[in-house]
């Protein structure tokens, strides 16, 4: 199915959910963040996208008005006027902001989808902690940090959660919520009402190390570089078993370029300092090679495979 389409399908369901959060503020003007920032404005939610940088907050307001553009193609096929409606009230929730503090004074909801760098992550919710309502939630959107650590500085550890979208996040239907040791119950409630209100299939993950898909996919992927590694197969026939032995739409070293091989070592390097003895996590003298020669994969037109660049 088309990915469009895929949106089309659950855009009438998620109008249909209510959620007790209408302000949102993401933080982070990225991939990620500028795909929160969507689905919550196309849902009815007011937004505030902040990232420190304008020129990134202008080239995701362009990227989310062209996407809510093929959104409402999809939807409103044969109205054009309701169309162009969508899209207009869509961006009209849409506001930015480079200033995270002063954009989360009101919100509901914060979602920080920011450097995967515990420190970075720290400096900003103990800024936001002190500011924001009393009742507003915190999530993060890292996908290999604790998300108890990364709330360990706030006051609200109740508040705190994890909501792991999946790129490209107008796409994908999976949303991760995590729920952290001190998570309430309301608060997990209210996180998983909110991501059924976009339209997303909710499912919930204590706080452990890559919470459900990454815990399992980058393994996955390490294991098969290892067998590349060791010269046990090609990279080309390791993909091809696992696309038609077990159904993969992408073989595991197609799925390394693609994510990013310099993202593959950054998240073993993590949970492998934090859990040495755990050996699906171990170095990858390969990966570590290629990672320090600028092969990262799609991104740079060579990984396990070469690319043409566009």
């Amino acid at each position: 199915m088309n990915q469009f389409g895929v949106i089309a399908r659950h855009f009438s369901s998620s109008l249909a959910l209510q959620s007790a959060i209408k302000n949102v503020t993401v933080i982070g003007g990225g991939l990620m963040g500028s795909g929160i920032a969507q689905v919550a404005a196309q849902a009815g939610q007011n937004v505030t996208l902040v990232d420190v940088n304008s020129d990134i907050l202008a080239k995701a307001q362009k990227s989310i008005g062209n996407n809510l553009g093929r959104v409402a193609k999809k939807i409103y096929k044969d109205n054009p006027q309701e169309s162009e409606k969508f899209v207009t009230e869509s961006m009209n929730r849409i506001k930015t902001a480079t200033d995270a503090l002063s954009a989360s004074q009101t919100a509901d909801l914060v979602v920080e989808a920011i450097v995967e760098n515990i420190d970075v992550k720290h400096q900003l919710f103990q800024k936001l902690d002190q500011i924001a309502p009393d009742h507003t939630i915190f999530a993060s959107n890292t996908s290999s940090l604790s998300v108890n650590e990364i709330a360990s500085v706030v006051k609200r550890k109740d508040k705190f959660g994890g909501l792991h979208f999946f790129n490209p996040v107008p796409v994908m239907r999976l949303l991760e919520v995590v729920r952290g040791a001190e998570t309430s119950e309301t608060t997990y409630k209210s996180m998983m009402d909110w991501g059924k209100s976009l339209g997303k299939t909710c499912i919930t993950c204590k706080d452990t190390p890559g919470f459900v898909v990454n815990r399992l996919l980058v393994p996955y992927i390490a294991e098969a570089i290892r067998l590349f590694e060791r010269g046990d197969a090609s990279a080309r026939d390791i993909d091809i078993a696992m696309k038609l032995g077990a159904g993969y739409p992408m073989g595991p070293l197609e799925l390394a370029d693609y994510v990013g091989l310099d993202t593959n070592k950054f998240i073993l390097d993590g949970w492998h300092k934090k859990f040495p003895e755990e050996q699906l996590f171990k170095p990858i003298p390969l990966l570590n090679k290629l990672v320090s020669e600028g092969k990262l994969g799609v991104k740079t037109g060579e990984g396990f495979y070469k690319y043409e660049k566009k």
